[in-house]
């Protein structure tokens, strides 16, 4: 199938195209390069903050540069275009460069897997190959790697806050276009369990999950029927898989009583109940009463779905009312399932992750040339050179911090643990290096959380978690701001 030309590698900022034939123009476009992309601040939602962030977006950043190729169309769209003069904007000969050179597989990308845990100024991803297709590569990688982090960061806020609850991810309907399946696999990997998102569930071996809509009970009783009849109905299609909304009427008074009746039902043709659904109310009373009804009804192990307006801190004040106020409290949360929507696949609270793409080293004459751009903004300097990343753990276990090294650095071993490169190898000759699963992502997520300081998760305001520059970074980072100090003298 022909991928629609403005969803291919057109798919890019214009000063990426003008900035790459400047290189070609100069001899310097097939110069060795290294960029590396990282995060200044870690997400802020308001009255709270993240204190970590989850890495993803690496398979679908590879599978899209898998497909990238300057095509016929891609090149003949660029000769069309014009500068304010009304010459072409692009040559014939760096177009005929991007045909020949345009499909990426020169370049090598590390990066921390799908599902790692990272922090604010430590690289995430470095991309290494000849400086234009390096520098083409740039709007792609940020546009994938940003925001699949940011929706995996809020996912993974929201399965801790739900503790033994399970997550569904259900926000597809208000988010940004085709970006809800980018959405949905990133909160996968951030800690949905599972998602109503037919075509992204099926893509990672999971099967969807999801409830009917009020137009059902509507449409019924509009129809001259009633709550019961459209429950029926639904049993009848799905009695393996039936959840049922009861709050189209009256909750407690209408829709878990037939919803009760409908499940003695079909618990009397041999099928078990999947659930009920809670879109409104106030969850704190209502989740109570509803297992009581449940429990007395002889369904006790059967899941209540909340889906009204959740977030982490929703999701944590409910945990901490019923843990204050309800009668068994763990095994309540244990039966719920968040449906947690627009609020997740849009990020709310923090639309975007300041990710950013720098240029810290160029080859010349078999040299590395280190990159440096001078600011008085300290969170806006990038250091020189080229990096590794590595993870220091305490006798404890959990980690004590992360160290940016320079690429042949390795950090002192301290402790009984030693440090742990973060950076692999993701990307080479045009194809994910290695076997990625969601399965995997996951366990990482887990391993990594697991390791983290109990301060730095805080949900509301957790403590900085250290990145560090090694003592060569610092004195490279030294020395090249010395030489642009004098040359500027």
């Amino acid at each position: 199938m022909t991928i629609p030309i403005q969803h291919g590698v057109l798919l890019t900022d214009l000063y990426q195209l003008t900035m790459a034939q400047v290189y070609f123009s100069h001899g310097i476009a097939d110069y060795e390069a290294s960029f590396e992309h990282y995060f200044r601040t870690y997400p802020s939602y308001g009255e709270h903050r993240a204190g970590y962030c989850v890495s993803a977006g690496l398979g679908a950043l590879a599978d899209r540069l898998e497909r990238y190729r300057f095509g016929d169309r891609e090149l003949a769209a660029l000769a069309h275009m014009r500068s304010a003069s009304g010459a072409p904007l692009f040559g014939k000969d760096f177009l005929d460069w991007l045909g020949a050179n345009g499909d990426f597989r020169r370049l090598i990308l590390r990066a921390t897997p799908d599902g790692r845990l990272v922090h604010a100024h430590a690289p995430m991803t470095v991309v290494e190959g000849p400086l234009a297709l390096a520098q083409l590569v740039e709007t792609a990688l940020l546009n994938h790697r940003n925001f699949s982090t940011l929706v995996a960061t809020k996912a993974a806020r929201v399965k801790q806050a739900a503790r033994s609850g399970t997550v569904l991810e259900f926000g597809m309907r208000r988010a940004a276009g085709l970006g809800a399946s980018l959405a949905t696999e990133s909160a996968l990997v951030g800690g949905a369990d599972f998602s109503s998102n037919v075509g992204a569930s099926h893509r990672v071996g999971l099967p969807a999950k999801g409830t009917h809509a009020h137009s059902l009970v509507q449409a019924f009783m509009a129809l001259g029927g009633t709550e019961l009849d459209a429950f029926r109905a639904f049993a009848r299609i799905y009695p393996d898989d039936c959840v049922l909304l009861v709050d189209t009427i009256d909750t407690l008074e209408s829709g878990i009583p037939n919803a009760i009746r409908v499940f003695e039902e079909l618990r009397g043709r041999g099928h078990r109940p999947a659930g009920i659904r809670l879109d409104s109310g106030d969850p704190a009373s209502l989740a109570p009463a509803a297992v009581r009804m449940l429990d007395k009804a002889g369904f006790g192990n059967v899941p209540i779905v909340l889906s009204d307006r959740l977030d982490e801190i929703s999701i944590s004040r409910l945990a901490e009312t019923l843990a204050r106020d309800a009668e068994d409290p763990d095994r309540i949360i244990g039966r719920l399932v968040f449906g947690v929507g627009s609020r997740l696949a849009t990020s709310e609270g923090a639309p975007y992750l300041d990710g950013v793409f720098k240029l810290t080293a160029v080859r010349q004459d078999r040299r590395w040339r280190h990159a440096f751009k001078r600011t008085d903004d300290l969170a806006k300097s990038a250091p020189p050179g080229r990096k590794s990343l590595w993870r220091l753990y305490g006798e404890e276990g959990y980690a004590r911090g992360d160290m940016v090294t320079l690429a042949d650095e390795v950090p002192d071993r301290e402790g009984t643990a030693p440090p742990e490169p973060l950076l692999e190898d993701a990307w080479r000759e045009g194809r994910l290096s290695g076997e990625e699963s969601l399965h995997t992502a996951r366990a990482r997520r887990r391993a990594d959380m697991a390791r983290l300081p109990p301060a730095c998760l805080d949900l509301v305001d957790p403590e900085p978690y250290p990145v560090v520059r090694s003592p060569g970074l610092r004195a490279l980072s030294d020395r090249v701001l010395a030489a642009v100090m004098i040359g500027e003298g």
